[in-house]
Formats: C-alpha cells, sequence, structure tokens
C-alpha cells in the first residue's frame, strides 16, 4: 500500500462509520406520478474559483498529509535532524501517488514544517534576516517587523492562536519559564541574546502577542556606532575615556532607541582583566571580556513565591568582589542599592532606564529610591544621586527611524537643592530632506568636564580638539 494511500485510509474509515450510523437502513421512496414531474431546471453556469484559492487549498491539504506522516515518523524517532531531511522525499512521494496535489508550493510547505520543526515556526526567515531589527507578532494573522527603522506588515502567518501559543511555549521552556492563564505575561531571550517579551488571552484581546528585540550575533562595537551616526569619533573617544577613568555612567532614553546597544558598546571599553557582574531581568549582554558572571531575575512561580528581584541580584553582586556592576535597568527600588553601592567605593558601575532627557533621568532617580520605602529627605536622594552619577547618556529614536546620542551630560554636583548638569556634547536637529531623513548635527558644547583632571590622574590625556565647537574648528 503507498504512503497516501495509508494517511487517506484512517481519515476515510472513520467518516464511512459515521456516515453508515447517521443514514439508517435505506427507504426507496414511492415514484411521483406522471402529472407532478417537473421540468428539470436549467443548470447554473459553473464559476470557477481563482487558481490562487485553489492552490492554497491544495497547499492546506498537502501539508496536513505531510504533518501527519511527520507525527508518525517521530514516534518511531525522537531524533529531528534525521527526519527533517525526509520531509522533501515525502512530498515528492504523496505528489507522485496523487497528481492533484502537482499544483501546490512545495518547497514553500517544506520550509514551514522545517521552520515548525527546527526553528520558531513561521518568523524564523524574519529572524534570520539581518535587515530586520523587531518583529511583532498581533495574534495569528498580522505579523509586524522593523525594516531599517521603519514599521511593515509582512505576509507571515500563522494557523491560528494555538499555533503562536506553541511557538511562545517552545522558546520559553528551555528558559525554565512558563506562560498561561495563571502566569499570562513573560519575559524570556532566544539563544542569540535578543529579547523576548510575550502576552496572552485574556489579557491580551488580539490573541498570543510576541514582541523580539532582535540582537546581532557579532555585537556592535563603537566603530558600528559612528558609522551608523549615532555619535562622533570626539564622543566615542571621550566614552572611551571615561569607562577607562572608572566614572560611573548612566544611558538614558526611549523604549527601542538603543540603550541596551551602547551600554554593550560601553561595556567593550572594560579592560580585560576587571571582574564584572551583570545582572538583567532576561540576559541579553553580550561582553568580549573572559571574566564575566551574569545574573538573572527569577519571576515567582505558580504559587506567587521564589522571585528573585533585580534589587536582591544587585546586594548580592556586592558581595561576589566585583570590579563592575553593570545594570541592564533601573526600574524600581534596586536604584538605592545601586546609589549606594557606587557611592561606596564600586566605581566604574553601569545602568539604563527610561527617561526623556538627562533632568528626566535624575528626576526618576529620585522617585525609583522613595520606591524602596526608605523615608528619605529629597536633599539626602538627590546628594546621593550627585555624589554617585558622573555622566548620563541620553539616547533617542529620531522620526526617520534613525538611534542618536543626543547629549552626553555631566553631573556636575549639588548646588542648594538643584543637581547641577552640564551638556559637554549634544545633537542639534534642523529639519527633514525630501526624502524625510532628519537633518541634524552632533556637536560639542565646547565645555570641558570638571571631571577632566580625574581622566588625567588615571593616565588618560584626551586632546583638547575633542572639545572644541564647530566655530573654534572653523577658526
Amino acid at each position: 500500500m503507498s504512503l497516501l494511500s495509508r494517511l487517506k485510509e484512517k481519515d476515510t474509515e472513520g467518516d464511512k462509520k459515521a456516515s453508515d450510523v447517521q443514514k439508517g437502513p435505506k427507504q426507496q421512496s414511492p415514484p411521483k406520478p406522471e402529472a407532478e414531474k417537473k421540468e428539470p431546471t436549467p443548470k447554473k453556469p459553473i464559476i470557477k474559483k481563482p487558481e490562487r484559492s485553489s492552490d492554497n487549498e491544495k497547499d492546506k491539504q498537502l501539508k496536513a498529509l505531510l504533518h501527519k506522516q511527520i507525527l508518525q515518523e517521530m514516534k518511531e524517532s525522537d531524533d529531528i535532524d534525521v527526519i527533517v531531511p525526509k520531509i522533501e522525499e515525502m512530498a515528492i512521494e504523496i505528489i507522485k501517488e496523487d497528481e492533484s496535489f502537482r499544483g501546490a508550493d512545495r518547497k514553500k510547505i517544506v520550509d514551514e514544517l522545517t521552520n515548525d520543526l527546527t526553528g520558531f515556526g513561521p518568523i524564523n526567515p524574519l529572524l534570520l534576516d539581518d535587515d530586520v531589527s523587531e518583529i511583532m507578532v498581533n495574534g495569528p494573522n498580522r505579523v509586524y517587523c522593523e525594516r531599517k527603522g521603519k514599521l511593515v506588515l509582512t505576509d507571515v502567518k500563522f494557523r491560528d492562536n494555538e499555533h503562536v501559543m506553541h511557538v511562545i511555549e517552545k522558546i520559553v521552556a528551555p528558559l525554565g519559564r512558563r506562560v498561561d492563564e495563571s502566569s499570562p505575561m513573560v519575559d524570556a531571550r532566544l539563544p542569540d541574546g535578543s529579547r523576548v517579551n510575550a502576552i496572552i488571552p485574556p489579557l491580551s484581546l488580539n490573541g498570543p502577542t510576541i514582541t523580539i528585540r532582535k540582537f546581532s550575533e557579532d555585537p556592535f562595537v563603537i566603530d558600528d556606532l559612528v558609522q551608523f551616526g549615532t555619535l562622533t569619533k570626539e564622543m566615542a573617544i571621550f566614552l572611551d575615556a571615561c569607562v577607562k577613568a572608572r566614572l560611573n555612567m548612566f544611558v538614558s532614553g526611549g523604549t527601542g532607541s538603543g540603550k541596551t546597544t551602547t551600554l554593550n558598546v560601553l561595556s567593550n571599553f572594560i579592560p580585560s582583566d576587571e571582574r564584572i557582574v551583570t545582572i538583567e531581568d532576561a540576559a541579553e549582554l553580550q561582553l568580549g571580556q573572559d571574566h564575566v558572571v551574569s545574573l538573572e531575575s527569577r519571576p515567582p512561580n505558580i504559587e506567587g513565591k521564589g522571585a528573585i528581584t533585580i534589587r536582591d541580584l544587585v546586594r548580592n553582586s556586592l558581595r561576589m568582589r566585583p570590579d563592575r556592576v553593570v545594570i541592564g535597568e533601573v526600574r524600581g527600588a534596586e536604584a538605592l542599592d545601586m546609589l549606594q553601592a557606587m557611592n561606596t567605593g564600586h566605581d566604574g558601575s553601569l545602568a539604563t532606564g527610561h527617561s526623556n532627557s538627562p533632568r528626566d533621568m535624575i528626576s526618576r532617580l529620585e522617585t525609583m529610591v522613595l520606591m524602596a520605602g526608605v523615608d528619605l529627605p529629597v536633599k539626602a536622594i538627590r546628594e546621593q544621586i550627585a555624589g554617585a552619577i558622573d555622566v548620563i547618556i541620553q539616547q533617542s529614536r529620531l522620526k526617520d527611524g534613525s538611534r542618536k546620542i543626543t547629549k552626553i551630560t555631566e553631573v556636575q554636583g549639588l548646588e542648594g537643592d538643584i543637581i547641577v548638569l552640564q551638556d559637554i556634547f549634544t545633537y542639534e536637529q534642523k529639519g527633514l530632506d525630501e526624502n524625510g531623513k532628519v537633518i541634524g548635527e552632533l556637536m560639542s558644547t565646547g565645555v570641558r568636564p570638571k571631571f577632566y583632571e580625574r581622566l588625567e590622574n588615571s593616565g588618560i590625556t584626551i586632546s583638547s580638539e575633542v572639545f572644541m565647537t564647530k566655530e573654534e574648528w572653523a577658526g
């Protein structure tokens, strides 16, 4: 018996039995008298369906048959590497036995089934596309991606909600995390470090929703950011000096502005003979040094217990003899522990946070310290912030999708009750060109930072040209 016959036999047997039970014994109806016989009605013209819809139907039928055969193969062998090469052969054999499948897109079907087995289903081609930086699955039928800074609706579709759920479970299961009705939100990561957020019904009304922030397999270095126009060579020289001089630096910006990428680049300036402890919600930093210890927070279990927060990890990291503490994102009470660590000898720490400007970042830090439940006067909190943080790097995602470091700001100290900030570098936006690209310029303000002596005492010399304004260069 052929492969196709075996696959169809199981379906037809069940359908035949069901139809026999429903029909019961066949009864003959009495013949109608001659007078009652009606004239035969003319046949309606047959309207042919578009070729595309019939091809889609063939694709679905062929895919269903192949799926059954794969399931049978998986019962005999759990090794996916053995099964995947056979999918093409199975498809060819089925098409040979039933010529009605000749119009089906065999390559597309085989690729989809292979992606389901070895990758992450229909979104696998987007994950492999270097031009795609973000993937957004809004239910089974609407998948968007960010391509070169712009959101685009793709032609990728899932079978149904269960298919999307299967992909989510495939992502979170290896990490020991779960997503279900009792825990309908989850943060996770892909094997390449890409960040994943998933949220499912009843919280998501569109169906299971996945958001993936892709990371490059080869992490960006400072030269890449200069080439992209994110910052200038002078800014790169300045940031390199700040990291090596063990200044405490904070990267602030909005969602998708490139904070984590910048933090990763800054981390690569840390000398390789120092011990680095990284703390994140979902581990995504890609550091090139050998001596790196990565810590990751843990959500509560099904009973609501066992959660390990970023704040717990910050406290624990101080007992691990770190030369540098790198915090993926500060968003709560851990801000107080971070500031205390920076003020008690843990210099050279790096962190990120959400804000629209360096001044807003200072205000947010004050609020986050109060979230720790410690009743401190505002002036005491500001003294902690002014004494802890040396430099704030503001990153922004502009209207055309490009990402820029719009300000590098020095925290100079406290005067009265006000924290004094001084911009060292800024980005001046001048408008849009005919293609919608932002026209602007990164420039120095001409101010040399107060901690310049600290750089020199660390053996780091920066040319005065780095701090020259546009007018001084022209003169």
